[in-house]
């Protein structure tokens, strides 16, 4: 089945108008869901609608309230909401190019692709992607969606371009109000080369594939006995704990690391000699 678009419209540049689909980059297929079951009836929970003192309410009693007070609300009706609501433009108008570094992992919030809507379209769209491309930059803008205005960033992803939503400022907490009781002290040198040393042993390409949610797996392996068993008694797996010694936060350091660079380098060495013997 062909993907829906999230969103239909155009982007703009200047005079220049680019009609183009935007697609979720994501998905959330992967994950597992419960729902809470009555156990004696095995049948499925639902919540009622009640207020202290009142008991059960009807759903058209209820309207929306935001607290300004502990207990005080300002009761607003649903119109009133819709009467602020961003009306849903079919334009997204690139307002500022920035560098990418400029823009702090932190504001990144949900990718999406972004594709031209037809043949017509096509021409415009590549310009623009390579124009991007070419200058290093990003592209900003505010796009309006089911009445609210999400701030996003454009740049070109493969043949295509990639959309991210940006969080607003007010809605990042700031690194500093958590890091300021770290100490400002530099590690010793030997150690800091230990550790560097340790990280390039270590670095490859980045590819997804290579890592695996083990906690879905494992409620799916869980879910498939009890399915296959048809039995209420609890299915409990031991997992095994990682080697962390007697789990004491006093270690020491130099030793930790000079063991760990030992292993890499060791088990690097055996690997060549096994090579050469095959060969």
């Amino acid at each position: 089945m062909a993907a829906r678009a999230y969103w239909q419209g155009q982007i703009r540049l200047a005079l220049v108008s680019i009609p183009v689909e935007i697609f979720s980059a994501s998905k959330s297929g992967a994950k597992i869901r419960f729902n809470q079951i009555h156990e004696p009836s095995g049948k499925r929970i639902k919540y009622e609608k009640s207020v202290p003192g009142v008991g059960p309410v009807d759903r058209d009693e209820i309207i929306k309230g935001y607290e300004i007070s502990k207990g005080e609300y300002i009761l607003l009706e649903d119109e009133e909401i819709e009467a602020v609501k961003i009306e849903s433009r079919k334009t997204l108008e690139l307002v500022q190019f920035v560098e990418a570094c400029e823009i702090d992992p932190l504001y990144f919030e949900k990718p999406y692709y972004v594709a031209p809507k037809d043949d017509l379209a096509e021409e415009a769209f590549v310009v623009l992607r390579e124009a991007l491309r070419k200058s290093k930059k990003v592209a900003l803008g505010q796009l309006s969606v089911r009445g609210s205005e999400k701030l996003v960033a454009l740049k070109p992803c493969g043949k295509g371009l990639l959309l991210e939503t940006l969080r607003y400022a007010d809605e990042v907490r700031k690194g500093q109000d958590f890091f300021e009781d770290i100490d400002e002290a530099k590690p010793k040198k030997e150690l800091l080369d230990l550790a560097t040393t340790l990280i390039e042993e270590k670095s490859a390409p980045f590819d997804a594939s290579e890592f695996e949610d083990r906690y879905v797996d494992a409620l799916r392996e869980l879910i498939d006995k009890k399915a296959k068993s048809r039995s209420k008694k609890a299915i409990v797996t031991d997992v095994d704990e990682p080697d962390g010694g007697d789990g004491g936060n006093v270690i020491d350091l130099m030793a930790a690391l000079k063991k760990s660079v030992g292993e890499k380098k060791s088990s690097s060495g055996k690997s060549r000699s096994k090579r050469k013997k095959s060969a």
